[in-house]
């Protein structure tokens, strides 16, 4: 049987990565967009990569920019997929209102371009596309969010991805490209970017743990996420495109925690128990036995206009796809803890069960 080929956009970044170790479980060939750098940026993909010119090797990258068309064009011909998934993205909403016009290029007009190259290529009953969208396009719009839950996003990022969206489903529709999207709510793990707060708070709390710092500073504590795994997420892109046919789907665990518990949470695996005082720019954070300050806020990380609640309702994804979240919320902040305490060489990390 022939091996499927894959496509991936931004496979350095963590759901890129986990899912090429993914579909190279399953027999793929796949390949891999990275943008060209003056460092090494592959540390995810490392341990799956092997020499070109090794006889085994499944995994291929190719230097590439979704804001550059000729070379995604250049790209989908030669490597001619069977399956394409788009993950790359200026994917961080803070830094999307200080560059919304890149965040637009990238991920608006970067997804148009690969739907164009599909069709120029004329791969449309070849290539199956998957597009990663995002909760944060329902922006404003109330809990519990689901494939027909109104889109109000409250970001450049959440417009991006709402045009990256909505391009999607019309060359779904107006080109008969197999083009599916998959409404990712917030999904983290150990390889997340330290600048996203679930990676920042248990980065953060190593470092604490460690004395390498004194205390943690963030923003909105009372924002609530859903908060899934990435590895369940991965499987759910896979499914999404092994369907029998184009579609919508939202990924998430119909579960929300705020900010705040996130901290309590991971705190609580060190046996320490925050207690907070103050309010708004001058609440704190303290170690309930030693009253050492351990959080502050810094109104830097505020949002120019907060989403306050995202929590994703998945049961079209259970009924159509057969899929639902398997690792639970603290297992996922438990590893993220732990991951981040061995980085920085801690014993602490075999005291947590």
């Amino acid at each position: 049987m022939k091996n499927k080929i894959a496509l991936i956009t931004g496979i350095t970044g963590q759901d890129g990565s986990i899912l090429a170790k993914f579909l190279l479980k399953k027999n793929y060939i796949v390949h891999g967009i990275k943008r060209r750098s003056s460092s090494f940026n592959t540390q995810r993909i490392d341990e799956i990569y092997k020499d070109v010119h090794d006889k085994k090797a499944k995994l291929f990258l190719h230097y590439g920019d979704l804001t550059d068309f000729p070379s995604i064009i250049n790209l989908i011909k030669k490597v001619n997929p069977d399956e394409i998934y788009n993950l790359a993205a200026q994917s961080h909403v803070q830094v999307s209102f200080e560059t919304p016009e890149y965040t637009a290029n990238a991920d608006a007009i970067g997804t148009l371009r690969i739907l164009e190259a599909i069709r120029i290529c004329k791969m449309e009953k070849k290539t199956r596309f998957y597009q990663a969208s995002t909760s944060e396009m329902f922006g404003t719009s109330p809990p519990p969010q689901n494939e027909n839950t109104p889109l109000h996003p409250a970001s450049p990022y959440g417009v991006a991805k709402l045009y990256a969206h909505w391009i999607t489903i019309n060359y779904r529709e107006a080109r008969n490209i197999f083009a599916s999207t998959g409404i990712l709510f917030n999904h983290e793990g150990p390889s997340r970017g330290e600048t996203f707060v679930s990676r920042k708070i248990t980065m953060g709390i190593a470092n604490i743990m460690m004395n390498k710092s004194k205390c943690l500073f963030l923003g909105n504590l009372d924002a609530y996420r859903d908060w899934g795994d990435a590895r369940d997420y991965v499987e759910a892109m896979w499914k999404i495109l092994q369907y029998k046919k184009p579609d919508d789907f939202v990924i998430a665990t119909n579960k929300s925690f705020s900010v705040r518990q996130f901290v309590e949470i991971a705190f609580s695996f060190l046996k320490i128990e925050i207690v907070w005082k103050g309010k708004g720019l001058k609440e704190i954070g303290y170690n309930k036995k030693t009253k050492k300050i351990l959080i502050k806020i810094d109104k830097r990380y505020f949002r120019p206009l907060e989403v306050d609640h995202l929590r994703g309702e998945y049961t079209k994804a259970k009924k159509l796809l057969k899929w639902e979240p398997k690792i639970k919320f603290k297992a996922m902040v438990k590893d993220m803890l732990k991951n981040d305490l061995k980085i920085l060489g801690s014993n602490l990390a075999e005291t947590i069960k």
